[in-house]
C-alpha cells in the first residue's frame, strides 16, 4: 500500500509541461486501480494474441469484403476483453471524451506526424533502400467498392494498433516505476521509446524485414502518434490522429495515381 501511495503522490509533482492537468495514466499507480505484475503479463499475452490474429495468414470466413474486417476487429477486442477482466468497470480509464479540442488535437498531431515522417523518410532514403508498402500501393487496383471497404477496415485496425501500443506503454511504465524504482518522467520516456520501437518491429513483415526502415521511420512516426496519448491519456485522440494520418496517405496515393493517369 505504501508503494501505491508513493507512486500516486510522485505522479502529481512530476508531469511534463504539455500533459493535461488533473489526469494521470491509468493502472500503474493505483488510479483508478493498480494492476499487478501477473495481470500485466496476462494482458501482454493477450496483446500478442490480438496481434497474431491479424498478422498470421488465417483464412477468415466472409469473403473478400467481410473477411478482412474479422481480424481487424479481433485485434483490439482480445486485449480489451482481457483488460475488462482484470479491471472490471475501470477498464474504460484509457478512454476519454471527444470534443472540439480533441478533434483539433487529432488533426494537429496527424499533420505533425506527416511532416516528421516525410523528413525522416527522406533522410533514411538517402542512406539505405526503402521498401514500399504493397497494401497501400494495391489500393489503386481496387474498384470503388473495394476502396471503400479498405478505408472502412482501417478504422478498427488502426484502433487496434493503438490498443496494442498503449497497453504495453502502460505495462512498461508500471515496470519502470514499481519494479525498477524509476521516477514517473523517466518511466514515461522509456515507455514512449520502447513501445514505439516495438511498434516499428511489428511492421517488419509489411516492409520486407527492412529493420532500419521499421525502427527509424515507422518508430519515429509512432513517437509522434503517441504524443497525443501522453498529453491527454485518451486513446480516442491518438486513434483519431492515426486514422487521419493514414487516410491522408491513402488518399494521396489515389489522387496521385489519378493525376498521373490523366496526364
Amino acid at each position: 500500500m505504501t508503494s501505491n501511495t508513493h507512486a500516486a503522490s510522485d505522479s502529481k509533482g512530476s508531469a511534463f509541461w504539455f500533459e493535461d492537468r488533473g489526469r494521470d495514466f491509468a493502472f500503474y499507480n493505483g488510479v483508478p486501480v493498480l494492476l499487478s505484475g501477473k495481470q500485466w503479463l496476462f494482458l501482454m499475452a493477450m496483446v500478442a494474441t490480438g496481434f497474431l490474429a491479424i498478422a498470421l495468414p488465417i483464412d477468415w470466413p466472409g469473403g473478400e469484403f467481410i473477411g478482412p474486417f474479422i481480424p481487424a476487429v479481433v485485434m483490439p477486442l482480445i486485449p480489451l476483453v482481457a483488460l475488462a477482466y482484470v479491471a472490471p468497470v475501470n477498464w474504460r480509464a484509457i478512454f476519454g471524451k471527444v470534443g472540439f479540442r480533441e478533434l483539433r488535437l487529432m488533426v494537429g498531431f496527424a499533420l505533425l506526424n506527416i511532416i516528421v515522417s516525410m523528413m525522416v523518410g527522406a533522410l533514411v532514403g538517402t542512406m539505405t533502400q526503402v521498401t514500399s508498402n504493397n497494401s497501400i500501393a494495391g489500393i489503386v487496383e481496387l474498384d470503388a467498392m473495394g476502396q471503400a471497404a479498405f478505408f472502412a477496415k482501417t478504422l478498427p485496425q488502426l484502433f487496434g494498433e493503438e490498443v496494442i501500443t498503449i497497453l504495453p506503454f502502460l505495462a512498461i511504465l508500471y515496470a519502470c516505476t514499481h519494479m525498477l524504482g524509476m521516477g514517473r518522467k523517466a518511466g514515461i520516456i522509456i515507455a514512449w521509446l520502447v513501445s514505439s520501437v516495438v511498434f516499428g518491429l511489428l511492421h517488419l513483415p509489411t516492409y520486407d524485414w527492412n529493420f532500419v526502415q521499421c525502427v527509424v521511420i515507422i518508430g519515429s512516426a509512432r513517437l509522434m502518434l503517441s504524443l497525443p496519448w501522453i498529453m491527454t491519456k485518451n486513446i480516442w485522440v491518438s486513434t483519431g490522429a492515426h486514422i487521419i494520418n493514414d487516410w491522408v496517405i491513402f488518399g494521396g496515393v489515389l489522387v496521385g495515381t489519378a493525376m498521373v493517369a490523366q496526364s
